[in-house]
């Protein structure tokens, strides 16, 4: 079992003694130091070069997204803060995850887990390409918010996206969120090898399909592993057919 080298940095002990608590049980997060503030943050994490934070965003002095601007190197980021409203701005700084306090234990759980795979931590500046500048992978995390919920997705999850008039209904897990984006707007940016314009309404992630077969006027119809039929039009079936080999 590889073991993360992992320091806090949060100005609130009780907060620091908290997540003490719930990470002694994962014997992969090796808890090397703390901090109470940004400018302890910087020097900890400058002598030390740990492989993971949990870095609080609130804190006297210093946020915690000014604290890494002053990193040259920066390690994997958990963010763990009491407010919602700067998920994205996390998403951008490529954080491994976002977990509001109180922190619920299944959620930390969540987050350890990620850090079991190397490819969750493939940031633009290690691949030498600006994430906007590049198609998102299945091995890419988005940041998805309707309402007042908020999530961290990895593309892997999501079997398809529907268009819902002006907006975009995201199928991952159980969820089903409405983002105010066009389905063209997707197609541009989700790569073509994983993610398939099935029709009109219809992106479908091909890693997801478990049964193909014949539907009217030459189209294809499939069947994604949660049950869900999704109609490939005639034009869509002859490039599907040429991408899958069939």
């Amino acid at each position: 079992m590889k073991t993360f080298k992992t320091i806090l940095v949060e100005d609130e002990r009780l907060a620091r003694e908290e997540l003490k608590s719930l990470l002694k049980d994962y014997l992969e997060v090796d808890i090397i130091g703390e901090a109470k503030n940004g400018e302890e943050g910087i020097a900890l994490i400058k002598e030390q070069k740990p492989d993971l934070v949990f870095l609080d965003i609130n804190m006297p002095g210093m946020n915690g997204f000014e604290m890494l601007k002053h990193l040259e190197e920066i390690p994997r980021v958990i963010f763990v803060t009491a407010y919602d409203e700067y998920a994205l701005k996390a998403f951008e700084v490529n954080a491994l995850d976002y977990i509001l306090k109180p922190v619920d234990p299944e959620r930390l759980r969540e987050a350890i887990q990620k850090l079991s795979s190397e490819d969750d931590f493939v940031s633009a500046q290690s691949a030498g390409i600006a994430r906007k500048d590049r198609f998102l992978t299945v091995n890419d995390r988005v940041f998805i918010k309707d309402g007042e919920k908020c999530w961290f997705v990895e593309l892997s999850k999501v079997r398809m996206l529907e268009s819902d008039g002006n907006y975009v209904k995201v199928y991952f897990d159980n969820f089903r969120p409405l983002i105010l984006r066009s389905l063209n707007s997707f197609e541009e940016r989700l790569d073509p090898e994983h993610f398939f314009r099935a029709n009109r309404k219809f992106i479908i992630n091909l890693q997801w399909v478990s049964s193909i077969e014949n539907w009217f006027n030459g189209g294809l119809q499939v069947e994604l592993r949660e049950g869900e039929k999704v109609e490939i039009s005639r034009r869509q079936a002859i490039r599907f057919k040429e991408l899958m080999s069939l």
